[in-house]
């Protein structure tokens, strides 16, 4: 794979091209017949559009052409004011690293997978003489056999719930492992054979494990027919107990199958994709299948222009959605997508093991594909439901706060500390879809000048780090989000069409304190104070050039508000208290014999810092709750003991 040249000449290229058609044409002359992948940027250098060609001169030159273009590609072209090109040894090279650019650089005009976090396994280790059952994410750097993928957390934990009563596996860490005297409450309770304490040999445990490999492989009937006739057997000899312990396995791995819904009879391993499009929005819905058992489902809805077809959307999220997931043997889907072949080939070669790419028209795959189909209908149906709510709501809160149009980006702000320490700003973000929290940021308050507990100090700081960066990545904001002629802040979705802060008159203050200073005008702000004795409900609101104000009781768009706060607050309190148990973790305070994490955790509530505790007198020490005489007395020794 090898780089071209990314601009042209100065004697090749016009200095003022006059439209993206200009700029297009003048880099088709210098391009080769070759496979490869191009990248069109707007005149700030911002990503336009990722695209792949079999030939790069004859697609490129497509674009340089007048007529027959879409709205949306037309668009694109007006908008593009340089390319850059990488050429790629073969076509399926270059659809691999299109999928790759898309999910990294999320440009404006391509079809976006949103939402893409990663898939839980079941992992059993190998690195062990007794195998923990686990879950798992990420990277595969633990050696063991995993199996997957689930679609979601939660199927992956009844799974294994079910598997420690099939199979008594353990699931508990080494350390722990190691550590055990004596068998933990899950053996009491039959769902670990406890190798931990001998109560099961090495020999019987890895016949348990070598049970569970051949179950999570599809051999699902040779497990239950031989535990079958080993509750047969052990009842005929009359041990009951242990044939009650086979009775009990075969339920569980019964009570597996029972809540996987559909199970295919001939299907062993395949994703099932179904595409769906309504209201100008797609859903995707993906089925997986493994070891002929359904292992849940997903929706997804990415970010399509309204003019993309149902094939097109579906063919450009596949090879997006395997950039970074390993592939079944068999993908259905609903469509048949441009390029199926080539998007098989590349997905076989990623995957080192042949993959088919199909469309099914009967048969088990078909049901299998209108099944999901049928989920993707549903899914989408809900969604389209909430985003009118929500859109309405969004309009409520235009109509409130005196906003030219429906905000299309809220963000709102809150701190949280202890007495001034660990403190730290939380900024969440809402729009049309609601709560984007891919989008939220946490501020760690770090100017040593703010008086702890100044939370006038705090928002200002959090204020001026948030839209000092703004300004520098982003510009000015937009004149059409501060006039509402464009939705909002379509323009740039990256700016806020209203800031709600927690606070009164002072924080909102402050707020435009810093606002100004950054010569950001025209940004609508409301403070949002609780109302006497802190009751929701009676909040009031406070605006630049208005009295402060409050909303009816059972008004759906203080709901909103108050929804809106109280996201804020739990993020802000969830960072904060991740924040101080990191600190508690690396104070001195555990060295002290007979201090655990509870009374640790009391004295920083009680003191602020650990600084604090070594400096209190033995009276101070005495008044923290669960702190007993002997207690302080040790911890005051610890700390002064040249004094003693």
């Amino acid at each position: 794979m090898t780089e071209e040249s990314d601009t042209p000449s100065d004697n090749d290229q016009p200095s003022k091209p006059r439209t993206g058609f200009d700029v297009i044409g003048d880099f088709v002359r210098r391009l080769p017949n070759s496979p490869g992948v191009y990248r069109m940027f707007n005149a700030n250098g911002d990503v336009l559009y990722v695209g792949k060609a079999r030939n790069l001169k004859k697609r490129v030159s497509n674009y340089a052409r007048h007529g027959n273009q879409t709205n949306r590609i037309l668009r694109m072209i007006q908008l593009t004011a340089s390319m850059e090109f990488v050429t790629t040894n073969t076509e399926t090279e270059a659809l691999l690293l299109e999928a790759n650019l898309i999910k990294r650089l999320r440009p404006r005009f391509n079809v976006l997978l949103r939402d893409d976090k990663s898939f839980p396994y079941i992992l059993i280790g190998e690195d062990h003489e007794a195998p923990q059952i686990a879950k798992h994410r990420g990277a595969r750097k633990r050696k063991g056999k995993y199996y997957g993928p689930f679609a979601s957390a939660g199927a992956v934990n009844n799974t294994i719930n079910a598997l420690q009563k099939a199979f008594l596996l353990r699931t508990c860490t080494d350390s722990v492992y190691e550590s055990r005297t004596r068998p933990c409450l899950l053996h009491q309770i039959k769902r670990c054979a406890a190798p931990c304490t001998g109560e099961i040999s090495t020999e019987g445990y890895s016949h348990l494990v070598r049970e569970a490999h051949q179950f999570l492989t599809g051999k699902s009937q040779t497990v239950r027919k031989e535990m079958s006739e080993h509750m047969q057997k052990a009842s005929e000899d009359l041990d009951f107990e242990t044939a009650a312990i086979y009775r009990d396995r075969l339920a569980a791995l019964s009570h597996i199958q029972s809540h996987q819904g559909i199970n295919p009879q001939n299907t062993e391993e395949a994703d099932v994709f179904a595409c769906y499009q309504d209201g100008g929005q797609t859903c995707i819905q993906v089925f997986f299948f493994r070891t002929g058992q359904n292992w849940g489902n997903r929706a997804y809805f990415p970010k399509a222009d309204k003019t993309q077809t149902e094939e097109e959307v579906l063919g450009a999220f596949l090879a997006q959605f395997y950039d970074n997931k390993p592939c079944p043997r068999l993908v259905l889907l609903s469509h048949k997508v441009e390029e199926q072949d080539l998007v098989a080939e590349a997905l076989t070669s990623k995957s080192e093991h042949k993959v088919t790419v199909s469309h099914p028209m009967r048969g088990e795959k078909k049901d299998l594909v209108d099944h999901a189909h049928a989920n993707a209908r549903e899914a989408l149906g809900r969604r389209l439901a909430e985003t009118s709510s929500q859109t309405r709501l969004l309009e409520g809160v235009a109509e409130v706060f005196g906003l030219p149009s429906a905000p299309g980006r809220v963000e709102v702000y809150d701190n949280s500390h202890i007495q001034g320490t660990n403190a730290v700003g939380g900024m969440i973000v809402a729009g049309p879809e609601g709560f984007m929290k891919n989008q939220y940021r946490k501020f760690n308050i770090k100017s040593e000048d703010i008086t702890p507990g100044d939370d006038y100090g705090m928002m200002r700081e959090v204020l001026q780090r948030r839209f000092s960066r703004l300004l520098k990545e982003n510009g000015p904001r937009p004149e059409t989000a501060q006039s509402g002629e464009d939705e909002g802040h379509k323009g740039d979705p990256a700016w806020p069409d209203l800031l709600l802060i927690d606070g009164g008159r002072g924080q909102l203050n402050a707020v435009l304190e810093i606002l100004a200073e950054l010569s950001v005008h025209d940004l609508p702000v409301v403070g949002v104070a609780k109302g006497p004795d802190r009751d929701a409900g009676r909040e009031n609101f406070f605006m630049p050039g208005r009295d402060n104000f409050m909303l009816p009781l059972r008004d759906p768009v203080l709901y909103f508000i108050q929804r809106l706060r109280d996201e804020a607050h739990r993020f802000a309190i969830g960072t904060h208290r991740a924040r101080r148990s990191k600190q508690i973790a690396q104070t001195g305070l555990e060295d002290i014999p007979g201090i655990g994490p509870a009374r640790k955790r009391a004295l920083l509530h009680h003191f602020g810092t650990a600084k604090a505790v070594r400096g209190a007198a033995l009276a101070d020490l005495l008044a923290v709750e669960g702190i007993s005489e002997h207690m302080a007395q040790a911890i005051h020794a610890y700390f002064h003991e040249d004094n003693h």
